[in-house]
Formats: structure tokens, sequence, C-alpha cells
């Protein structure tokens, strides 16, 4: 089973593809500057040298398509097909009462994410966007 784990912040999004079967990170990333002038993608696969893509990326469904792409590169990535991902993981800062575990997402718990945001306005809106962008692309 592998697992691509994402934590957005308003104008990044890291990343962790993990095989569950043996507790191993496949690839590890980050986008930075996501909606700003200059934004890079810097992707490490395991075993393999870091790749830096200097990329436009207007939103975080446009990093979450780079992430993805990345991932199923014929060079630099470490799965054949997204459709080896099972599950996706979001962290999550500020889940207040109500979200205190790991659950799945819907759109309950979007809708509990969005009115934390004004106690961590950058980051929970920011990982409203990279569920978001999930949710559209896959």
């Amino acid at each position: 089973m592998k697992i691509l784990v994402l934590n957005c912040g308003s104008s990044s999004l890291k990343y962790q593809l993990v095989d569950m079967n043996g507790e191993e990170v496949l690839a590890k990333g980050i986008c930075e500057r996501i909606g700003i002038e200059g934004s890079v993608l810097t992707h490490k696969p395991t075993g393999k040298d870091k790749v830096k893509r200097l990329e436009e990326m207007k939103d975080h469904k446009r990093a979450v398509e780079l992430v993805l792409d990345a991932l199923v590169d014929p060079v630099c990535g470490v799965i054949r097909d997204v459709s080896e991902i099972t599950a996706i993981g979001h962290r999550v800062l500020h889940g207040g009462k109500e979200l205190t575990k790991s659950c799945l997402v819907d759109q309950k718990v979007e809708d509990g994410i969005e009115s934390l945001c004004d106690l961590a306005p950058v980051h929970n809106a920011g990982h409203l966007k990279g569920i978001r962008a999930v949710d559209h692309l896959m």
C-alpha cells in the first residue's frame, strides 16, 4: 500500500510517498512559492539524485499536478502510474474540538476545517486548497 502524505501551507506543499509494506519513504519533496513568481519543485526520490524544476504554480492544484508528474516521471519517478497510490493523507494544523484524530475527509470535515480558518488562517486555508486539489485531480 502506497500513501501520499501532503502538508499544504499558504504558498508551499510538502509531500512524501510512503510504501507502507516496508514503511519506506519512496520519495519526498516540496513545492515552494505557490502563487508567487519563481515557483520551484524540489523532488528527492530515495536512492536517486534530487531534482529541481522551476515551474509556474499559480495554485495548489498545479502544485499537486507537478508532484504527481514527478512521482511517475520515467527518470526520477518511483511509481509507474498514480493508480498505485492507495490513499492520500493530509496533515491539517488545527481541527478544533471536533477533528482530533485521523478521519476520512468528507464535506463535513472540509466544513470543519474551514470554520477554523480564523484560528489558523494561513495553514487551514492552505490545507483546504490541497484537499480540494486532490479531490479534483484524483
